[in-house]
């Protein structure tokens, strides 16, 4: 058996990844199962979203305002950058930084805003 833990493999890398290591490293030496498990957390540190011009971003905000009365902020929002040069262009992230930023100003949470088709997080 390796020297990785499952229960450390599952805190960074998700299930499914850590299940592909864990089957991989049952024969390996415990260098070569800590091959696979640096690669899948580079991978997952690395791995961000690539989202085109025009996506649709979106996000949900939930708090309670007093007592028992639950409220919840929607988001929606999209940019298209026409022919605009990079010192000029806003990215999404950008946006998303700053309707968050404007939100906690009124007490709510941060949104993780998905873009859309692809349920993907920008933030």
């Amino acid at each position: 058996m390796s020297s990785i833990s499952r229960r450390s493999l599952i805190g960074y890398s998700g299930t499914a990844a850590a299940g592909a290591v864990i089957a991989g490293t049952a024969s390996a030496t415990p260098a070569q199962a800590a091959q696979p498990a640096q690669a899948a957390e580079t991978a997952s540190a690395s791995t961000a979203a690539d989202f085109p011009e025009g996506t649709l971003f979106g996000g949900r905000s939930q708090r309670n305002i007093s007592g028992d009365m639950p409220s919840e902020l929607e988001i929606k929002f999209s940019i298209a950058n026409a022919e605009t040069p990079a010192a000029y262009s806003v990215t999404p992230q950008e946006i998303a930084d700053a309707i968050n930023k404007f939100l906690a100003t009124r007490g709510w949470p941060a949104v993780t805003f998905y873009g859309t088709p692809a349920p993907a997080p920008l933030n």
